[in-house]
Protein backbone atom coordinates (compact mmCIF):
# COMPACT_ATOMS: atom_id res chain seq x y z
CA UNK A 1 0.00 0.00 0.00
CA UNK A 2 1.55 3.60 -1.05
CA UNK A 3 0.00 7.11 0.59
CA UNK A 4 -2.29 7.39 -2.59
CA UNK A 5 -4.34 4.24 -1.62
CA UNK A 6 -4.52 4.88 1.85
CA UNK A 7 -6.06 8.45 -0.03
CA UNK A 8 -8.43 5.81 -1.85
CA UNK A 9 -9.13 4.21 0.77
CA UNK A 10 -10.10 7.54 3.39
CA UNK A 11 -12.12 8.97 0.74
CA UNK A 12 -14.34 5.64 0.57
CA UNK A 13 -14.56 5.57 4.51
CA UNK A 14 -16.07 9.34 4.26
CA UNK A 15 -18.31 8.63 1.28
CA UNK A 16 -19.90 5.63 3.98
CA UNK A 17 -19.71 8.46 6.69
CA UNK A 18 -21.96 10.79 4.65
CA UNK A 19 -24.36 8.62 3.96
CA UNK A 20 -24.60 7.35 7.43
CA UNK A 21 -27.69 8.08 9.89
CA UNK A 22 -25.48 9.94 12.27
CA UNK A 23 -24.05 13.57 10.46
CA UNK A 24 -20.99 13.55 9.75
CA UNK A 25 -20.24 16.99 11.28
CA UNK A 26 -21.59 15.75 14.78
CA UNK A 27 -19.42 12.54 14.95
CA UNK A 28 -15.92 14.14 13.71
CA UNK A 29 -16.40 17.51 15.28
CA UNK A 30 -12.71 18.99 15.64
CA UNK A 31 -11.68 18.89 19.36
CA UNK A 32 -11.79 21.80 21.23
CA UNK A 33 -7.68 21.29 22.47
CA UNK A 34 -5.71 19.81 19.56
CA UNK A 35 -1.99 19.19 20.17
CA UNK A 36 0.76 20.35 17.84
CA UNK A 37 4.06 18.27 18.02
CA UNK A 38 6.71 20.36 16.60
CA UNK A 39 9.69 18.01 16.07
CA UNK A 40 12.17 20.67 16.81
CA UNK A 41 13.69 22.30 19.64
CA UNK A 42 12.13 25.51 21.10
CA UNK A 43 13.44 28.93 19.76
CA UNK A 44 14.13 27.56 16.31
CA UNK A 45 12.93 28.93 12.82
CA UNK A 46 11.15 25.76 12.46
CA UNK A 47 9.53 26.37 15.59
CA UNK A 48 8.46 29.79 15.12
CA UNK A 49 6.91 29.00 12.14
CA UNK A 50 4.98 26.03 13.73
CA UNK A 51 3.99 28.63 16.69
CA UNK A 52 3.13 31.24 14.11
CA UNK A 53 0.88 28.75 12.75
CA UNK A 54 -0.89 26.99 15.69
CA UNK A 55 -2.29 30.86 16.47
CA UNK A 56 -4.03 31.47 13.42
CA UNK A 57 -5.40 27.73 13.60
CA UNK A 58 -6.51 28.60 16.83
CA UNK A 59 -8.01 31.41 16.28
CA UNK A 60 -9.99 29.65 13.33
CA UNK A 61 -11.04 26.83 14.45
CA UNK A 62 -11.99 28.53 17.93
CA UNK A 63 -10.11 25.56 19.10
CA UNK A 64 -7.04 25.62 21.45
CA UNK A 65 -3.83 24.62 20.18
CA UNK A 66 -0.95 23.52 22.19
CA UNK A 67 2.43 23.21 20.83
CA UNK A 68 4.85 20.11 22.03
CA UNK A 69 7.97 20.12 21.25
CA UNK A 70 9.47 16.60 20.84
CA UNK A 71 13.43 16.91 18.88
CA UNK A 72 15.29 14.48 18.59
CA UNK A 73 16.74 12.24 15.74
CA UNK A 74 16.01 14.48 12.83
CA UNK A 75 12.38 14.66 13.78
CA UNK A 76 12.06 11.11 14.14
CA UNK A 77 11.11 11.37 17.87
CA UNK A 78 8.15 13.81 17.51
CA UNK A 79 6.65 11.78 14.52
CA UNK A 80 7.23 8.42 16.30
CA UNK A 81 4.80 10.57 19.10
CA UNK A 82 2.70 11.61 16.49
CA UNK A 83 2.57 7.66 14.70
CA UNK A 84 1.53 6.32 18.28
CA UNK A 85 -1.30 9.56 18.91
CA UNK A 86 -4.90 8.20 18.61
CA UNK A 87 -6.85 9.27 15.70
CA UNK A 88 -9.43 11.35 16.72
CA UNK A 89 -7.80 15.03 14.89
CA UNK A 90 -6.65 15.81 18.75
CA UNK A 91 -2.84 15.66 17.53
CA UNK A 92 -0.98 16.81 14.60
CA UNK A 93 2.37 16.98 13.73
CA UNK A 94 4.76 19.67 12.37
CA UNK A 95 8.01 18.40 10.54
CA UNK A 96 10.25 18.20 7.36
CA UNK A 97 9.27 15.19 5.64
CA UNK A 98 12.68 13.53 6.25
CA UNK A 99 11.63 11.38 8.95
CA UNK A 100 9.13 9.63 6.42
CA UNK A 101 10.92 9.60 3.29
CA UNK A 102 14.48 8.99 4.24
CA UNK A 103 14.80 7.34 7.19
CA UNK A 104 13.01 4.26 6.49
CA UNK A 105 15.75 3.29 3.98
CA UNK A 106 18.67 3.69 6.57
CA UNK A 107 16.93 1.39 9.25
CA UNK A 108 16.10 3.53 11.78
CA UNK A 109 12.06 4.39 11.58
CA UNK A 110 10.30 3.65 14.87
CA UNK A 111 7.11 3.65 12.81
CA UNK A 112 5.23 2.58 9.41
CA UNK A 113 5.35 5.91 7.69
CA UNK A 114 2.92 4.94 4.82
CA UNK A 115 0.80 3.73 7.78
CA UNK A 116 1.07 5.54 11.03
CA UNK A 117 1.30 8.68 9.25
CA UNK A 118 -1.05 10.78 7.61
CA UNK A 119 -0.16 13.80 5.16
CA UNK A 120 -2.49 16.81 5.49
CA UNK A 121 -0.87 19.70 4.33
CA UNK A 122 2.44 21.23 2.92
CA UNK A 123 3.25 24.39 4.70
CA UNK A 124 6.48 25.43 3.41
CA UNK A 125 9.82 24.45 2.19
CA UNK A 126 13.14 25.33 3.68
CA UNK A 127 15.90 26.07 0.92
CA UNK A 128 19.33 25.17 1.45
CA UNK A 129 21.98 27.49 0.07
CA UNK A 130 25.20 25.80 -1.31
CA UNK A 131 28.01 28.01 0.42
CA UNK A 132 32.16 28.62 -0.25
CA UNK A 133 34.23 29.10 2.58
CA UNK A 134 37.52 30.95 2.66
CA UNK A 135 39.48 27.75 1.67
CA UNK A 136 38.62 28.22 -2.04
CA UNK A 137 38.54 31.31 -3.76
CA UNK A 138 36.04 30.06 -6.25
CA UNK A 139 33.14 32.23 -6.93
CA UNK A 140 30.81 30.17 -9.05
CA UNK A 141 29.35 26.90 -8.64
CA UNK A 142 31.00 25.46 -12.50
CA UNK A 143 34.37 26.50 -11.42
CA UNK A 144 33.94 24.74 -8.18
CA UNK A 145 32.78 21.30 -10.16
CA UNK A 146 35.84 22.09 -12.45
CA UNK A 147 38.21 22.03 -9.33
CA UNK A 148 36.48 19.32 -7.74
CA UNK A 149 37.33 17.47 -11.56
CA UNK A 150 40.76 18.86 -11.43
CA UNK A 151 41.59 17.56 -7.57
CA UNK A 152 39.46 14.25 -7.27
CA UNK A 153 38.84 14.67 -3.64
CA UNK A 154 40.58 17.54 -2.70
CA UNK A 155 37.56 19.44 -2.52
CA UNK A 156 35.52 19.26 0.89
CA UNK A 157 31.50 19.37 1.40
CA UNK A 158 30.54 19.92 5.06
CA UNK A 159 26.59 18.39 5.81
CA UNK A 160 24.98 18.17 9.28
CA UNK A 161 25.51 14.75 9.32
CA UNK A 162 26.18 11.49 7.60
CA UNK A 163 22.58 10.54 5.73
CA UNK A 164 20.88 14.42 6.13
CA UNK A 165 19.47 15.40 3.48
CA UNK A 166 22.99 17.82 2.30
CA UNK A 167 24.73 14.27 1.88
CA UNK A 168 22.24 12.50 -0.13
CA UNK A 169 22.11 15.99 -2.40
CA UNK A 170 25.89 15.33 -2.47
CA UNK A 171 25.36 11.98 -3.83
CA UNK A 172 23.18 13.17 -6.26
CA UNK A 173 26.00 16.06 -7.58
CA UNK A 174 28.68 13.38 -7.46
CA UNK A 175 26.86 10.73 -9.78
CA UNK A 176 25.15 13.63 -12.02
CA UNK A 177 28.53 16.04 -12.59
CA UNK A 178 31.19 12.63 -12.13
CA UNK A 179 32.93 14.17 -9.49
CA UNK A 180 34.92 13.10 -6.34
CA UNK A 181 34.16 14.94 -3.80
CA UNK A 182 34.98 14.27 -0.01
CA UNK A 183 31.81 14.75 2.34
CA UNK A 184 32.97 15.64 6.03
CA UNK A 185 29.82 14.83 7.82
CA UNK A 186 29.21 17.32 11.32
CA UNK A 187 26.47 16.31 14.60
CA UNK A 188 25.49 19.48 14.40
CA UNK A 189 25.23 22.94 12.79
CA UNK A 190 27.04 25.17 15.41
CA UNK A 191 30.54 23.10 14.93
CA UNK A 192 29.63 23.51 11.25
CA UNK A 193 29.57 27.29 10.74
CA UNK A 194 32.25 27.64 13.25
CA UNK A 195 34.84 25.46 10.90
CA UNK A 196 33.03 26.85 8.06
CA UNK A 197 33.91 30.35 9.26
CA UNK A 198 37.53 29.08 10.28
CA UNK A 199 37.57 27.34 7.17
CA UNK A 200 38.11 24.03 7.73
CA UNK A 201 36.77 22.75 4.39
CA UNK A 202 35.87 24.58 0.66
CA UNK A 203 31.96 23.74 0.90
CA UNK A 204 28.91 23.76 3.16
CA UNK A 205 25.22 23.15 2.61
CA UNK A 206 23.09 24.98 4.89
CA UNK A 207 19.63 25.51 5.42
CA UNK A 208 18.89 29.89 4.70
CA UNK A 209 17.62 31.72 6.85
CA UNK A 210 18.95 34.29 9.62
CA UNK A 211 21.57 32.35 11.24
CA UNK A 212 23.80 32.59 8.04
CA UNK A 213 22.45 35.94 6.40
CA UNK A 214 25.81 38.09 8.39
CA UNK A 215 28.71 35.67 7.27
CA UNK A 216 27.14 36.36 3.77
CA UNK A 217 26.83 40.05 4.40
CA UNK A 218 30.54 40.08 5.61
CA UNK A 219 32.15 37.92 2.68
CA UNK A 220 33.27 34.88 5.04
CA UNK A 221 30.70 32.92 3.35
CA UNK A 222 30.15 33.25 -0.32
CA UNK A 223 26.50 31.45 -2.15
CA UNK A 224 26.99 29.67 -4.88
CA UNK A 225 23.73 27.91 -5.60
CA UNK A 226 20.37 27.36 -3.61
CA UNK A 227 18.33 24.68 -3.56
CA UNK A 228 14.78 25.56 -4.30
CA UNK A 229 12.16 25.72 -7.57
CA UNK A 230 12.98 29.38 -7.30
CA UNK A 231 15.14 31.75 -6.67
CA UNK A 232 15.29 33.19 -3.06
CA UNK A 233 13.96 36.93 -2.74
CA UNK A 234 16.49 37.47 -0.27
CA UNK A 235 19.86 36.38 -2.75
CA UNK A 236 18.38 36.98 -6.54
CA UNK A 237 21.54 36.92 -8.30
CA UNK A 238 22.22 33.17 -6.89
CA UNK A 239 21.41 30.76 -9.55
CA UNK A 240 18.76 27.22 -8.96
CA UNK A 241 20.44 24.11 -9.20
CA UNK A 242 18.14 23.38 -11.93
CA UNK A 243 19.38 26.50 -13.79
CA UNK A 244 23.05 25.11 -13.20
CA UNK A 245 22.11 22.16 -15.13
CA UNK A 246 21.02 19.79 -12.01
CA UNK A 247 17.23 19.46 -11.91
CA UNK A 248 17.09 16.23 -9.42
CA UNK A 249 19.33 17.70 -6.92
CA UNK A 250 16.45 19.02 -4.57
CA UNK A 251 17.82 20.60 -1.49
CA UNK A 252 14.90 22.04 -0.32
CA UNK A 253 13.15 20.67 3.27
CA UNK A 254 9.51 20.52 2.58
CA UNK A 255 7.66 21.02 5.73
CA UNK A 256 3.91 20.08 6.86
CA UNK A 257 1.15 18.94 9.20
CA UNK A 258 0.94 15.64 9.83
CA UNK A 259 -1.94 13.22 11.12
CA UNK A 260 -1.91 10.18 13.05
CA UNK A 261 -2.84 7.36 10.18
CA UNK A 262 -6.42 6.41 10.17
CA UNK A 263 -7.42 10.16 11.43
CA UNK A 264 -10.61 10.20 9.46
CA UNK A 265 -10.58 11.89 5.94
CA UNK A 266 -13.29 14.41 7.01
CA UNK A 267 -11.17 15.86 9.63
CA UNK A 268 -8.01 15.65 7.13
CA UNK A 269 -9.96 17.84 4.59
CA UNK A 270 -11.07 20.57 7.52
CA UNK A 271 -7.51 20.85 8.96
CA UNK A 272 -6.22 20.76 5.24
CA UNK A 273 -8.61 23.73 3.97
CA UNK A 274 -7.78 25.67 7.67
CA UNK A 275 -4.19 25.48 6.94
CA UNK A 276 -4.64 26.48 3.16
CA UNK A 277 -6.51 29.60 4.82
CA UNK A 278 -3.46 30.59 7.23
CA UNK A 279 -1.03 30.37 4.46
CA UNK A 280 -3.14 32.76 2.66
CA UNK A 281 -2.84 35.26 5.14
CA UNK A 282 0.12 38.24 4.64
CA UNK A 283 0.58 38.00 8.19
CA UNK A 284 2.09 34.39 8.49
CA UNK A 285 3.24 34.54 4.51
CA UNK A 286 5.32 37.50 5.36
CA UNK A 287 6.79 35.93 8.94
CA UNK A 288 7.79 32.74 6.29
CA UNK A 289 9.13 34.68 3.43
CA UNK A 290 10.96 37.15 6.31
CA UNK A 291 13.29 33.38 7.34
CA UNK A 292 13.77 32.84 3.61
CA UNK A 293 11.13 30.00 3.83
CA UNK A 294 8.67 29.72 0.84
CA UNK A 295 4.99 29.25 1.54
CA UNK A 296 3.25 26.07 -0.10
CA UNK A 297 0.16 24.88 0.71
CA UNK A 298 -1.93 22.78 -1.55
CA UNK A 299 -4.29 19.52 -1.68
CA UNK A 300 -3.76 16.61 1.33
CA UNK A 301 -2.92 14.14 -1.61
CA UNK A 302 -1.10 16.24 -3.76
CA UNK A 303 1.40 16.70 -0.38
CA UNK A 304 1.07 12.98 -0.14
CA UNK A 305 2.25 12.48 -3.87
CA UNK A 306 5.23 14.99 -3.31
CA UNK A 307 6.16 12.82 -0.65
CA UNK A 308 5.86 9.55 -2.04
CA UNK A 309 8.15 10.35 -4.94
CA UNK A 310 10.64 11.75 -2.49
CA UNK A 311 10.18 8.04 -0.61
CA UNK A 312 11.03 6.65 -4.10
CA UNK A 313 13.92 8.94 -4.79
CA UNK A 314 15.74 8.10 -1.32
CA UNK A 315 15.43 4.95 -1.57
CA UNK A 316 17.45 4.68 -5.23
CA UNK A 317 19.77 7.28 -3.90
CA UNK A 318 20.80 5.60 -0.59
CA UNK A 319 20.84 2.06 -2.74
CA UNK A 320 23.05 3.29 -5.31
CA UNK A 321 24.88 5.53 -2.78
CA UNK A 322 25.67 3.01 -0.55
CA UNK A 323 24.91 5.31 2.30
CA UNK A 324 24.46 3.76 6.22
CA UNK A 325 23.53 5.50 9.12
CA UNK A 326 25.89 6.46 11.84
Amino acid sequence: MNWKSCFAARAVALTLACCAFIPVAYAQAVPKTIRLVVAYPTGGVSDVVARALADKLAAQLGSTVVVENKAGASGTIGMDAVAKAAPDGATLGFAAISPLVLNPHLGRSPFDPLKDIAPVASVMYSPVLLLATEATGTRDFRTLMEDARARPGAVRWATSGQASLGHIVLEQLRSAARVDITHVPYRGGAQQMNDALGAQFEILSINAGPSVAPHIRSGKLRPLAVGAPDRLQSLPKVPTLAELGFPSANLSSLFGVFAPGNTPAILIAKYNAEINKALASPELRARLLATDNVPTGGGAEEFADEIEAEYESNARIVKAAGIKAE
